[in-house]
């Protein structure tokens, strides 16, 4: 039973982290009363999260390989649940924000160890397990995600979402001191801090430009100058990762198409399928007066199809061409997001959200089951933490975005019922451009040759014989 712990301690922290991207949803509403919060400051509560985790997410399995894993999963679980606590006591907007943020941060810190020490912990047979249990773990963490904060958000209060962090915290920091043993460290000298600084930058500029557009628009002088300083700190990010001998995102691997294409398939999926569902919450509770339990409910066949279908047929479509069932796990969340637009309509209550959330479910079943070893296989072996990283990367952050962009059809229609079919509208529009992309980009790659420093031992030695 001990030799099960190890797996057990990362269990735990996937479970928090993954949780809290879903269940924050249904209490929205609720913190919007208490706190007298604005939109924006709710669109934030969502997205300090995913975006801490989109900007770290590089960055931190560098410090990880350096500092160890052991030592930073534990790190990440003391931030993840310090901010926990002050998100759960937090007295107005700002303070839940910044906690949110710093939340993110040690989420994407334990979020980067997680392979690294299950490697540690088994080899063989035993490994195919823990990663076999590991990933039905992530998926139930998402799929109960809405029942649990809506349950927590009306029996107590939705401070609760926070609070229910702390003994799972506790037990997994016990944990990780009793079981889990250091790994050996990469042979890496140093971190790209610059890289991470203003790639951090980057992404929260660009996601403060587009809340900032929604309340004050695209004329005004401070969202354009904001746009600016996103696109220029992002061509900065570019020329720092060129010059730097140790980058957190070899440019190299974005001259092989089919890696593109998987960065792209990442981010379009969790655009179509994820960035709408706030809406659907705030407009199920606010309009409609739905419980929050009842709200939560309502999302859970989304979940559950797509935990079935990735259960299911995962093992069969191992093999198959990653593009094909990718771009046809788009292509669903494509029409599911199209159909919840067509039904969702005059005095169309919560029942025609179903049909939709079911296709949804089923293409991100599918895609997701497919995505991860694709980005693996797209590029040479030593780049396979990095193209995780990248892949990660890609989707929190256009989660951020898409919830950012979102908000400002949502709230723009005179009625909120207008405004829900906006949102589902265009999420079906990108999941079916995806489809239509993806496949274009994703064949096979001609060879990719590493930059002298990535090559291994045996390989610099190979070429200076030469």
């Amino acid at each position: 039973m001990r030799k099960w712990l190890p797996l057990l301690t990362v269990c735990l922290g996937t479970f928090m982290l993954l949780i809290d991207v879903t269940i924050v949803n249904v209490a929205l509403p609720e913190m919007r009363t208490e706190l007298d919060a604005s939109f924006g400051a709710l669109q934030w509560v969502v997205d300090g999260y995913a975006l801490a985790m989109a900007a770290l997410m590089l960055g931190a399995g560098s410090i990880a390989d350096l500092v160890g894993h052991r030592r930073t999963y534990l790190t990440g679980l003391g931030l993840f649940a310090t901010a926990s606590l002050v998100c759960g006591l937090a007295p107005n907007p700002q303070v839940l924000i910044a906690a949110r943020i710093v939340q993110g941060v040690g989420a994407a810190t334990m979020s980067c160890t997680t392979f690294a020490l299950l490697n540690a912990a088994y080899s063989g047979r035993d490994r195919g397990t823990a990663y076999g249990i590991w990933g039905a773990v992530a998926g139930a963490s998402s799929a109960i995600g809405p029942i649990v904060g809506g349950i927590l958000t009306e029996v107590a209060s939705w401070r609760w979402i926070f609070f229910v962090n702390l003994p799972f915290s506790v037990l997994a920091i016990a944990l990780c001191l009793w079981v889990l043993t250091e790994d050996e460290r990469a042979q890496r000298n140093r971190i790209d801090v610059p890289g991470m600084v203003v790639f951090t930058a980057s992404a929260a500029t660009a996601t403060y430009a587009l809340i900032h557009a929604n309340e004050h628009g695209w004329s005004n002088a401070a969202t354009r100058w904001l746009l600016l300083g996103a696109v220029v700190a992002l061509a900065a990010f570019l020329l720092i990762e060129k010059r730097s001998r140790q980058p957190i995102l070899d440019l190299a691997l974005l001259r092989d198409r089919s890696f593109v294409g998987v960065l792209a398939a990442g981010a379009m999926l969790f655009f179509a399928a994820f960035a709408a569902l706030m809406y659907t919450q705030i407009w199920m509770q606010s309009a409609l007066g739905l419980s929050p339990i009842a709200a939560g409910a309502v999302g859970l066949p989304l979940s559950l199809m797509a935990f079935l279908v990735s259960g299911l047929l995962g093992r069969y479509l191992h093999g198959d061409r990653p593009a094909r069932v990718i771009g046809t796990g788009l292509a669903a969340v494509g029409f599911g997001g199209i159909i919840g637009a067509l039904l969702v309509h005059g005095e169309a209550s919560w029942p025609a959200l179903i049909p939709g959330f079911l296709m949804v479910g089923a293409g991100v079943g599918l895609a997701t089951a497919t995505l991860s070893s694709a980005a693996v296989a797209a590029v040479p072996w030593e780049r396979a933490g990095m193209a995780t990283g990248a892949l990660n990367t890609a989707q929190q952050l256009t989660f951020a975005l898409g919830i950012a962009t979102l908000g400002g059809l949502f709230t723009h229609p005179d009625t909120p019922i207008a405004g829900v079919q906006l949102t589902l509208g265009v999420s079906g529009v990108v999941g079916l451009v995806g489809a239509i992309l993806v496949p274009m980009l994703m064949r096979p790659r001609a060879g990719y040759k590493p930059r002298p420093w990535a090559r291994t031992g045996q390989e610099a030695a190979s070429s200076s014989s030469q």
